[in-house]
């Protein structure tokens, strides 16, 4: 249970109040939790990880290790340079992490089978991510590149047992090296213990119940046949409507993939970046996908040239189509 003592001696739930006398009254008031498996959207495979960021608290409740020429307790070659890598499993398979939804004060807890694990590692690394850090899941910060990444095999005999580490077998581990002064001396300190990803993740079964009910779109048309009326058609629930700097924005990330190649993004990404650079109609479907899109900010001005965060922000409209779909979204929804 995520009931912790705080400093004066009381207990909280997760991040909540200090506010229960014991730790059996604490956990007592939250006996009843939902548990929900995240896993990865295909269809948005781009999004699975594409940032990791170094932080105070990192939610697998596992801090890194970080190691240099001198303080080390592995069997490196001599150097004169400090190394500055760090350690750090990213993601622990089957570990329940607890999370609170404020706008259904909702506790539940979330959790990773191994299988997804690996593809989220494998999909971070697919989309050249690993030159994307943040601090606090708030400011990116230059200098600091993952170096390695694996997944534990056998638990008892790994690469990260000579870290201190014994994590079950499907435990995706990375190594980072950080080259940020600032960011050394706050890991050092012991001021940022661990890391914590950034990822879109969808709940497997909403996500079941969603593909197993019929859209609006052929709701419509199985009514329309009933009634003996034309098909319905498409374009009633598409919109054209997103700024032209939406469509150049497509246009400059098309432009460079095929002047330079690019193994950044999806098909499906991809496609969604032709259609805005054609001016062809989009669905509602479409729209939400790339007002969600806004998350992925904090990497929209990456160069095209050194990582994926910036050319598949313009792939999917850039700032421009991106504030617009939110904003077409709400007025679709309100409507």
């Amino acid at each position: 249970m995520p009931c912790k003592e705080c400093d004066n001696g009381k207990y909280k739930w997760g991040n909540g109040d200090c506010k229960y006398d014991t730790l059996q009254e604490c956990e007592n008031a939250h006996q009843n939790y939902d548990i929900v498996e995240l896993i990865v959207d295909e269809n948005n495979e781009e999004l699975a990880i594409d940032a990791i960021s170094l932080v105070t608290s990192p939610a697998i409740e596992t801090d890194f290790v970080y190691f240099n020429a001198t303080e080390s307790n592995l069997t490196l070659a001599k150097v004169n340079e400090e190394q500055r890598l760090l350690v750090s499993p990213a993601l622990i398979p089957y570990k329940q992490i607890y999370r609170y939804d404020a706008n259904k004060d909702r506790n539940y807890y979330v959790y990773f089978t191994a299988d997804t694990v690996r593809k989220a590692a494998e999909a971070y690394m697919k989309h050249h991510n690993t030159n994307n850090a943040t601090l606090q899941h708030e400011e990116k910060v230059t200098g600091v590149h993952t170096v390695e990444s694996w997944i534990v095999e056998d638990s008892k005999n790994d690469k990260s047992n000579l870290y201190g580490y014994e994590l079950p077998k499907g435990t995706w581990f990375v190594s980072m090296r950080v080259n940020n002064d600032e960011v050394w001396q706050r890991i050092k300190s012991g001021e940022l213990k661990g890391l914590s990803i950034e990822g879109y993740f969808v709940d497997k079964m909403e996500k079941l119940s969603v593909e197993q009910e019929p859209t609006d779109n052929e709701i419509l048309l199985a009514l329309a046949d009933l009634l003996g009326l034309m098909a319905y058609d498409e374009e009633l629930e598409s919109y054209t409507d997103y700024p032209e700097s939406a469509s150049n924005n497509a246009k400059k990330a098309i432009k460079y993939k095929e002047e330079n190649g690019s193994d950044c993004g999806t098909q499906v990404g991809w496609t969604r970046a032709r259609q805005l650079a054609d001016r062809k109609p989009i669905s509602r479907d479409t729209i939400a996908r790339m007002a969600s899109f806004k998350r992925h900010q904090q990497h929209k001005d990456v160069p095209y040239s050194e990582g994926c965060g910036g050319l598949m922000y313009d792939a999917w409209g850039g700032t421009s189509g991106i504030e617009w779909a939110i904003r077409k979204l709400d007025q679709i929804d309100t409507k």
